[in-house]
């Protein structure tokens, strides 16, 4: 039970990898509260969850779209009524955006896209923070991904709100170290969600034929285990990950379980976005 007595809010949570975090964290337990933009989804969310909770733990379900502050103001009012505190957030809530190349692409979308990946996760963090800074030790989880860190042709805006949500997850770890409130964020690995459902019904044509056909096998092949990603995430949220904050860590590729091991080390720039120059390929110009 690492995460015993905890307080924690996660946007999201209605379905994939979202629900899945919900599911670990009260299965470790954590009192939840959490979010998506439909009602009855979430409510039966709730059902699943109640079944497995414990009799004193607390589980509590908001819709509310994270683009838009007034709902995640109420969200955030909500569960601290529920809760009490907070010690965690994790944001989970995403979209792809539109699909196309850029000369094309919808910019309403695009904008759209932003709003939700990006300004969520800054509204979000506005608002639980000062809660965050009353926990003995607060923790944040962004969602990133494989966008963050490679160009996506077709996926733009995608691509540049991870890249974002990776930088902004860096500044704000620096910004609350002395606050002893860890930051990160997550690469869950290549899941069969509803995203990639979105590439196979809509993204013949508009993403590569590469990404396209990569997609077809990952349906066939079932993708990264969702629990892969919720465990990390449960790992993050603990008290074992202490002192471990800054880092875009993947679930898939990375020795994650022993990162806490590491904190000197960690105190480099590994694990996060940083510009190549010539020298570290061995070039000399």
């Amino acid at each position: 039970m690492n995460l015993q007595d905890k307080n924690a809010i996660i946007t999201g949570a209605s379905q994939g990898l979202g629900k899945e975090i919900a599911i670990h964290f009260v299965k470790n337990g954590a009192n939840i509260s959490i979010c998506s933009r439909k009602k009855e989804d979430l409510e039966s969310v709730l059902k699943e969850l109640e079944k497995i909770k414990c009799e004193k733990q607390k589980i509590t379900i908001f819709a509310a779209d994270v683009s838009l502050k007034e709902d995640v103001d109420a969200f955030v009012k909500h569960s601290i009524e529920i809760l009490g505190t907070i010690d965690i957030l994790v944001n989970n809530a995403g979209v792809y955006g539109p699909k196309g190349n850029v000369e094309i692409v919808d910019l309403k979308q695009w904008i759209q896209t932003f709003n939700i990946n990006v300004l969520g996760i800054l509204q979000m963090c506005q608002a639980v923070i000062p809660e965050l800074k009353k926990s003995p030790r607060g923790k944040i989880i962004n969602l990133s991904g494989g966008g963050a860190t490679s160009p996506l042709p077709g996926l733009s805006a995608y691509a540049a709100t991870k890249a974002a949500v990776v930088r902004l997850t860096e500044t704000l770890a620096l910004e609350l170290m002395d606050d002893a409130i860890d930051v990160n964020a997550v690469a869950p690995g290549a899941l069969n969600t509803r995203l990639l459902d979105e590439i196979l019904e809509d993204g013949k044509g508009k993403v590569t034929e590469e990404f396209y056909q990569k997609a077809l096998k990952q349906k066939e092949s079932g993708g990264t285990p969702l629990n892969l990603g919720a465990q990390l995430c449960v790992y993050l949220a603990s008290e074992q990950s202490n002192g471990v904050t800054g880092k875009l860590i993947s679930a898939v590729w990375d020795d994650w379980k022993n990162l806490h091991e590491h904190l000197k080390e960690l105190e480099s720039d590994v694990y996060t976005l940083r510009r190549i120059v010539p020298e570290d390929k061995g070039m000399e110009f």
